[in-house]
């Protein structure tokens, strides 16, 4: 009788310690799990590379192909991206970001411009982004980025989203911002 109710425990504690090692999920409108090793090699369709997160007040969208996390809607005010010489550092665009809280949760910072130009899609137009995307960009196109232009202090790296190309502006242009999460650049 021992040796049978032993087997019994193990069978029924299998199970259970298989579901205790499986990763947390976070609300999501899809099933399973949604978080990618961030890669960069992996071309997806917008259908499963964008999943909105419910866990975020769907405010939030995770890029499966990059594993950010995108605001999906980004703000509609203008910054300057940098403060004139002679102040106390850094910049609007960048606070806009470190003051941004959505679905309870902090730690957004200004992306880099290879970020932001990870989601062009020049098959499209205005915006190109990629069919079935779930932002909402409204009629801005060109956004910060925390990238400094070359050697000019008040520059920095811009997305126009319009068009789908790269550019500067110079630290007084008042540009929107799109906050993002995760990543390396923590500036």
């Amino acid at each position: 009788m021992p040796q049978a109710f032993a087997k019994l425990v193990s069978l029924l504690a299998a199970p259970l310690l298989t579901v205790a090692v499986l990763p947390a999920a976070a609300q999501t409108p899809i099933n399973g799990p949604y978080y990618a090793t961030p890669s960069w090699d992996q071309t997806l369709p917008a259908a499963t590379r964008f999943v909105v997160l419910a866990n975020l007040a769907s405010q939030a969208v995770m890029d499966r192909e990059t594993g950010l996390v995108w605001e999906r809607t980004p703000s509609t005010l203008r910054f300057a991206n940098q403060l004139p010489a002679g102040s106390f550092g850094g910049s609007y665009a960048q606070e806009r970001c470190f003051d941004l809280e959505i679905g309870g949760r902090k730690g957004w910072r200004l992306p880099t411009v290879a970020e932001l130009a990870s989601l062009i899609d020049r098959t499209q137009s205005s915006p190109t982004l990629p069919v079935g995307h779930p932002f909402v960009i409204g009629a801005d196109s060109n956004f910060w980025s925390s990238t400094p232009y070359y050697n000019y202090p008040d520059a920095s790296r811009t997305v126009n989203f319009q068009l789908g190309i790269t550019g500067a502006a110079g630290g007084a242009v008042l540009l929107p911002v799109w906050c993002v999460r995760g990543g390396g650049d923590v500036r």
